[in-house]
């Protein structure tokens, strides 16, 4: 058989499984409700309508929330990827006793306060290239919803007014604790509610609270007064999404009592309110232990994207399954911040050496033809990230097995460009590099890796971020580099050897090429042992051997 013949039944074959493949895949997610994986299903075919909880805005977010936003965030983008249009939703508590609390240390006003850390969170948001949600609503904004369905649930005989304060009567809830499992005796919410004599019974939870001197506080038919934690909520989601719609997300912390108290509330003003998910990410410990600002265990995003790209922390939080724990790890944070290097050097290569072929490259508008070898790697990175993204989100398995062969195809198929070809086969080669490339970026898209500034810039930033943890300014290694030259044409290779591998201590790898050395970020092979986050706590961390390479409390 004519070989271009048979390149062509080959790719045909391929394309033909990969559509079988897409056509007979059913997305499954965790439903935290059945505690089992589902085939997922929209309420209305072709729409999903989405809730997730936001932060309570008064202190700059933490990773443990950059890990709840970048989970919600792929599964925006996966969905967006199916073909299916999103109606996406994650509030900002701006109304709270923690907010209360600081806005009184710090002398603002508790809304202007809140204000500010919600645009702060947007800030590290976009660095972290999480999309924005279709509405973001704060409660203070929404008031009149909160009111309405609190107003319907004491009418249903839910809820009943104290004082001013009214509370939801979990006794008359008979399904209260389905998700989570948990008992009435057992319903607590830390910090947020207080033994109070005048419940009906202990577990009942605040829907308003009565106005206290320096509080925020508006007109209701029970007095002047604030919303509770949960109720705002249960009100938001339905004013945007209905009581009946398909997602609700949020932190494994979530589940019980918020979720758990949502439901209730939902319930107890719509016979009808029915969430069909509720989905749930893991959360980030540090040494084993919840990273949260009540241990004082965490890093803030700020700290993090100081020493580390957003890229960088963006590839950590994705490489484990959002619903497992991730360990806060540097060691992790480092090899995250090596693989979104090593991407997009890989990229910048091949669109360095694209840019200088165009006039070889055939302007005809017909499919390109790839090799073989190029064509079968297409199918197994389409089929293989449709197979993982499809069971759950499984953004970990990912980011190995076909992306990483893709990516190594890339470089063989730039090697090969360097050796002297037939027209023709150099020009399958380039159609291989160009196909190729678009797949690994169609991938990095979903997984929002990928930047909408040049594959230059990034590279610049990992390097420029890599010498802030090591201590040094580009200057230093190149002083380095000039001296290391000297010392090899000496033929002290001993000591030439020690200055790479000083270097390499600090997380900057050396490469000989020719007669030209570069460098580029690396994974430091030796770590300081202690660094204090913000929490205060001592916890094993860091890189490098200069103390100024460590984080700064905040």
């Amino acid at each position: 058989m004519d070989p271009s013949k048979q390149e062509n039944n080959q790719k045909k074959a391929a394309k033909t499984m990969a559509k079988k493949e897409t056509e007979e895949l059913q997305f499954v997610v965790y439903n935290t409700m059945t505690q089992q994986k589902e085939v997922f299903k929209p309420k209305i075919p072709g729409k999903v309508s989405m809730y997730v909880c936001g932060v309570t805005a008064y202190d700059f977010s933490h990773i443990g929330h950059a890990r709840a936003a970048v989970a919600f965030d792929v599964l925006y983008r996966y969905l967006q990827h199916l073909g299916y249009d999103v109606t996406y939703v994650r509030n900002f508590t701006d109304v709270d006793d923690k907010i209360i609390r600081r806005a009184n240390e710090t002398g603002e006003d508790p809304i202007s306060l809140s204000d500010r850390y919600c645009k702060e969170y947007n800030v590290d948001m976009t660095n972290l290239q999480c999309l924005s949600p279709t509405h973001e609503p704060r409660v203070s904004d929404h008031i009149e919803q909160i009111k309405d369905m609190i107003t319907q649930i004491i009418n249903k005989d839910f809820g009943y007014a104290v004082d001013g304060d009214v509370f939801f009567a979990v006794d008359k809830f008979p399904n209260y604790g389905k998700l989570s499992g948990q008992k009435l005796e057992n319903n607590r919410a830390g910090e947020r509610v207080a033994v109070d004599s005048r419940k009906h019974n202990p577990s009942d939870f605040a829907l308003w609270k009565a106005a206290k001197p320096g509080e925020p506080s508006w007109d209701s038919p029970w007095g002047r007064g604030r919303p509770g934690w949960h109720i705002e909520c249960s009100a938001m989601s339905a004013h945007y999404l209905s009581f009946k719609f398909d997602i609700h997300g949020g932190g494994l912390d979530l589940i019980f009592p918020h979720h758990e108290n949502e439901i209730a509330q939902s319930c107890a003003a719509c016979q009808e309110s029915d969430v069909s998910y509720w989905m749930h990410n893991g959360h980030v410990t540090n040494n084993n232990e919840k990273m949260s600002k009540s241990l004082g265990n965490f890093f803030t995003i700020r700290q993090i994207t100081e020493r580390y790209h957003p890229l960088a922390l963006r590839y950590f939080l994705i490489s484990a399954h959002y619903r497992s724990p991730l360990n806060y790890s540097v060691v992790q944070l480092e090899g995250a911040s090596e693989a979104v290097f090593y991407i997009y050097q890989t990229l910048k290569d091949c669109q360095d050496a694209l840019s200088q072929l165009q006039e070889e490259i055939p302007k005809d508008g017909k499919p390109a033809r790839t090799t073989p070898d190029a064509q079968a790697f297409i199918s197994k990175l389409r089929s293989e990230f449709l197979a993982k993204m499809s069971d759950d989100l499984s953004t970990s398995r990912i980011l190995t097995g076909a992306f990483l062969e893709a990516l190594k195809l890339v470089n063989n198929l730039l090697t090969m460009l360097k050796k002297k070809q037939k027209k023709q086969q150099r020009l399958l080669v380039i159609q291989s590099l160009i196909e190729v490339e678009k797949e690994v970026k169609k991938v990095l898209d979903v997984l929002g890796l990928l930047p909408p500034y040049s594959y230059t810039e990034v590279l610049l930033k990992l390097k420029e971020k890599a010498l802030t943890r090591a201590g040094l300014v580009e200057a230093d290694v190149v002083r380095l580099i000039n001296e290391r030259v000297e010392v090899r044409r000496n033929k002290d290779f001993l000591k030439s050897d020690q200055m790479r591998a000083d270097l390499e201590a600090k997380g900057i790898a050396l490469m000989d090429e020719g007669t030209e050395t570069i460098w580029r970020p690396c994974v430091p092979f030796q770590q300081e042992p202690e660094v204090v986050p913000s929490g205060g706590q001592n916890v094993h961390a860091e890189t490098a051997q200069e103390k100024k390479a460590s984080l700064d409390s905040s």
